[in-house]
C-alpha cells in the first residue's frame, strides 16, 4: 500500500531525541553525501534535491528539521516520514492521522513530527511540495497547508509543469500572505532542509512512504492502514 523507494525533525535538538527515541547510534561515516541537483544559491527556484555534501552527522542533524505538533512531555513520541504526491500518504492522512491528532495529540498524549520525505525518482513535484510546506510553516500554517496540498493531491500530482499556480491558491485558500509564499516558493528557500530530511530518512533506512514509528517502534504496512493497529501501538508505548 505504501510507495516504495526513496524524506526527515524540529531542530537540531528533536533530531537527536529522534535518534535516542530509535535507538539509534549516532551516525558515522556519513563523510561527503551527495545528491544531484537543479539548483544555484538563489539562482532559482529549487524542484530537486540539492548538492549538499556534509563532514559529520553533526552537520546533518544541524540541517534536518521536522515540524512538530504536541505537547512536549507526552508520554508518547511519534514520527512519520511522508511525501505530499504520494497515493498512500495521502490515505495515512485521511484516514489515520486526523483521528490520531484528534484522539492523542490534541489530549497530550503524543508529540507527532512530520518529516518529508519526497520521492523524487517517482514523484516529480514532491519536492516542490516539501517546500511550499515550509513556506507555508513561514507564516505558521504548515499543518492547515498540509491537509489542503493532500485534500487537492489529484489536481496537482499529474501537472506536466511544476504546479507552483496551484500551490499558491492553497496558500491563498487558507488565507497565507500570497506574496510572501510566492516568493519563497519561487527561490531555493529551504531546499537545503527537505535535502537534509531526506538524507537523515535514508539514513535511518527509509525507503518508502509512508514511513511510520511510534517510540522506537516501525509500524508495518499493515498497521499504518488501520486505525485500531495504531491505537494499539500507542497503548502499548504509553499513550494510555
Amino acid at each position: 500500500m505504501a510507495a516504495r523507494r526513496r524524506q526527515a525533525p524540529a531542530r537540531a535538538n528533536n533530531t537527536k531525541k529522534f535518534y535516542g527515541v530509535l535507538a539509534v547510534v549516532a551516525v558515522v561515516g556519513i563523510g561527503a553525501i551527495v545528491y544531484s541537483m537543479n539548483r544555484g544559491g538563489g539562482a532559482g527556484m529549487a524542484t530537486e534535491p540539492l548538492n549538499l555534501s556534509m563532514a559529520s552527522a553533526d552537520s546533518l542533524l544541524e540541517r534536518a528539521r521536522g515540524v512538530t505538533i504536541g505537547a512536549e512531555d507526552a508520554p508518547v513520541q511519534m514520527f512519520v516520514f511522508s511525501d505530499f504526491q504520494c497515493p498512500a500518504c495521502g490515505v495515512w492522512q485521511t484516514r489515520i492521522e486526523a483521528n490520531l491528532k484528534a484522539e492523542f495529540v490534541e489530549t497530550g498524549k503524543v508529540r507527532y513530527t512530520y518529516y518529508d520525505f519526497p520521492l523524487v525518482s517517482i514523484h516529480a513535484h514532491a519536492f516542490l511540495a516539501a517546500r511550499a510546506g515550509r513556506c507555508a510553516d513561514d507564516q505558521g500554517r504548515f499543518w492547515e497547508y498540509h491537509d489542503r496540498v493532500f485534500a487537492g493531491q489529484n489536481e496537482w500530482a499529474f501537472s506536466q509543469s511544476a504546479p507552483v499556480a496551484q500551490f499558491a491558491q492553497y496558500a491563498a485558500d487558507i488565507g497565507l500572505d500570497a506574496n510572501a509564499f510566492t516568493e519563497c516558493l519561487r527561490s531555493d528557500r529551504y531546499a537545503d532542509v527537505v535535502t537534509a530530511n531526506a538524507l537523515l530518512g535514508e539514513q535511518l533506512g527509509v525507503r518508502g512512504t509512508p514511513t511510520v514509528y511510534v517510540g522506537q517502534r516501525r509500524l508495518s504496512d499493515r498497521e499504518w492502514g488501520d486505525y485500531a493497529a495504531v491505537r494499539a501501538a500507542i497503548e502499548s508505548a504509553g499513550g494510555v
